[in-house]
């Protein structure tokens, strides 16, 4: 039997006419990072939803340890909304304390949690201050002390990252880091590429409500086309035209950027930049997560069309 992991296995959901999720499948072990990543619509609240048992699933089923999430299981998931779901009238610290003891804390441990996460998260000198009276980043760092401060065994996050400055984006992504270090699975959404290709393990991009790739973010890379990368600063506009199997992307001042083909020779690509003069930067690169992101949902969505 599993163990340690969370399991989304053929999750349906329908609206009326419209289709949320069709057969959603994957899974996040223990200690493990895991982006879900999609356009608006796409699906991942809904499914996290699901574990959640927030809403039912049409068909398939969430398992936790191999068996499938109970409501005693659920006590034991932190969880963030997008849409913050805090008191704006409560005070910080009695809103997390209640928060707490609603998980089974005991109110001498409940205040305990809600002393280390606050002082952790920065907002320590903020416990007694209505949470409509904080900054978004603020309310956002005590929306994500409030799904770490009963100590759960599971994370689901849903863009945990939105609105936060640079600073907080560091202390959060350290905080994640640390629980999945502890053997959590955590398991967020985010539209912020850059962060999820540095801190996740493996990613999952959703369109239309299926997963249409999932891998370590270096397999998905792997898989993608490879562009070159030519700084030659004497180099006249479409020196690289022409070149068997080189495609022009882009070139921007001395930089041009060429996707290499069949046949494409990248040794005649460099002595073609070296008779227009220095290179100054001659790179092989792989695209980002977000070029991997734009092209896996364009091809579906062609496919769809199709």
């Amino acid at each position: 039997m599993a163990q340690r992991r969370l399991e989304i296995d053929g999750v349906s959901k329908r609206y009326g006419d419209v289709v949320a999720l069709r057969e959603m499948t994957f899974a996040v072990e223990a200690g493990e990072l895991f982006g879900f990543v999609g356009s608006n619509g796409a699906g991942k609240t809904t499914t996290m939803r699901i574990a959640l048992g927030v809403l039912a699933a049409d068909a398939g089923v969430v398992r936790w340890d191999g068996e499938p999430i109970t409501l005693e299981t659920r006590r034991h998931i932190g969880y963030m909304p997008e849409e913050r779901g805090l008191y704006p009238k409560m005070k910080v610290g009695e809103q997390l304390v209640y928060l707490a003891r609603l998980h089974g804390l005991s109110t001498a441990d409940a205040k305990r949690s809600v002393a280390e996460w606050t002082e952790r998260l920065g907002v320590a000198g903020r416990v007694g201050d209505e949470v409509q009276k904080l900054s978004l980043g603020n309310q956002q760092r005590v929306q994500l002390a409030a799904a770490l401060v009963h100590n759960p065994t599971i994370l689901v996050l849903d863009e945990p990252f939105s609105g936060l400055d640079p600073v907080a984006v560091d202390v959060m992504s350290k905080v994640l880091a640390d629980k999945a270090a502890e053997g959590v699975p955590v398991v967020f959404s985010s539209h912020q590429l850059d962060l999820v290709e540095r801190l996740c393990h493996r990613v999952g991009i959703v369109r239309s409500g299926q997963m249409v790739a999932c891998d370590t973010v270096d397999a998905l890379r792997a898989g993608g086309t490879v562009h070159l990368v030519v700084e030659a600063p004497n180099a006249p506009p479409g020196w690289a035209s022409g070149l068997p199997g080189v495609t022009v992307k882009e070139q921007v001042g001395a930089q041009t950027v060429l996707e290499l083909g069949d046949g494409a020779d990248d040794q005649a690509v460099l002595r073609a930049a070296l008779a227009t003069g220095p290179v100054t930067e001659f790179t092989h690169r792989r695209q980002t997560l977000t070029e991997l992101f734009r092209n896996v949902v364009s091809e579906h969505t062609e496919e769809a069309a199709a």
